[in-house]
């Protein structure tokens, strides 16, 4: 019984602590990766905006719905590791500049992902800007010491950098 008491006393001050830490970090935060691809930047653009083929390529996601168009912009929910997420491109200027947002404002996080190509020696550079912000103390913790800000992008230029070899090798 004394032992339940210790390991039960152990959790809520883990629990509080997580929280307290929590509470002080910003609820903003701006993450950013950058690769660069051995494909011109009209080939790294079209696979950023093909929506619709995302499953094929990002191992994250079971499937794409694609949505009305929010205002003339381009709206889809992705189903996936993380839920559902819905998303919207708040601004783009082919082949140099996509930014697109999470459109759901029940999500314990939101934020946007900044998109930018520049030619480079031999193909393009993509670095991706996120301004995230993480609502829930808890997932704060999580995001900043767990899995760090910077995680998803990351895998996200590794199965873009997968899917742009595959395609230079079928053409």
């Amino acid at each position: 019984m004394k032992w339940m008491l210790i390991v039960g006393s152990v959790l809520v001050v883990i629990i509080l602590v997580t929280l307290i830490v929590g509470w002080s970090l910003p609820v903003k935060h701006t993450a950013s990766r950058r690769a660069t691809f051995a494909t011109p930047p009209d080939a790294v653009w079209k696979v950023l905006t093909d929506v619709d083929a995302y499953p094929q390529w990002r191992s994250d996601l079971k499937k794409v719905e694609r949505l009305p168009d929010r205002d003339g912009r381009t709206a889809w929910t992705e189903e996936g590791t993380n839920g559902r997420i819905t998303f919207v491109v708040e601004r783009s200027e082919a082949p140099r500049v996509l930014v697109t947002r999470i459109a759901d404002p029940n999500l314990p996080f939101g934020g946007s992902w900044t998109y930018e190509i520049a030619p480079s020696a031999g193909g393009s550079t993509l670095t991706i800007t996120e301004n995230g912000e993480v609502y829930n103390p808890i997932f704060r913790v999580m995001s900043r010491f767990v899995f760090g800000h910077e995680a998803t992008m990351t895998a996200y230029l590794g199965q873009l950098e997968a899917r742009l070899r595959t395609h230079a090798a079928r053409d």
